[in-house]
């Protein structure tokens, strides 16, 4: 069951862990576009946040049973259905599957989302903290 805190911010904070996780992605793929045989991958927005709905309605998260078991940032596993293989516009000869500026487009196209979402939930906050103060 949601909180009132949870209603009062919306979807805004699942989509700031998502982001922050599709940025992590982002930025593993430009550190590897040297990298034979790496292949590119990047999260389907729109599917993770609908993903992030659901645990949230009521439908039980994984949980860890081991401690060899790693959490993923942003609530999106590694086996999550929105985290994808970017295909590639022109494959390299090496398997490498980074293009270096769509990642970097990507990854500018992220951090600006990313600083609006900031921008949400701090407009959101302080606007609880005008309404507990009474300022």
């Amino acid at each position: 069951m949601a909180s009132a805190i949870d209603n009062f911010l919306g979807v805004h904070a699942q989509a700031l862990g998502i982001e922050s996780r599709r940025a992590q992605l982002l930025a593993a793929n430009l550190a590897n576009a040297d990298t034979p045989n790496f292949k590119a991958r990047d999260l389907d927005f729109k599917a993770a946040l609908a993903g992030a709905g659901e645990t949230q309605g009521g439908t039980l998260p994984l949980q860890l049973t081991q401690n060899a078991h790693q959490q993923a940032a942003g609530g999106v596993a590694d086996n999550d259905p929105a985290l994808l293989y970017r295909v590639p516009l022109a494959p390299a000869l090496d398997g490498n599957t980074v293009d270096p500026q769509l990642e970097q487009a990507a990854f500018a196209e992220n951090a600006v989302r990313y600083q609006a979402t900031l921008t949400m939930l701090n407009s959101r906050l302080r606007s609880l903290m005008t309404a507990i103060t009474g300022q």
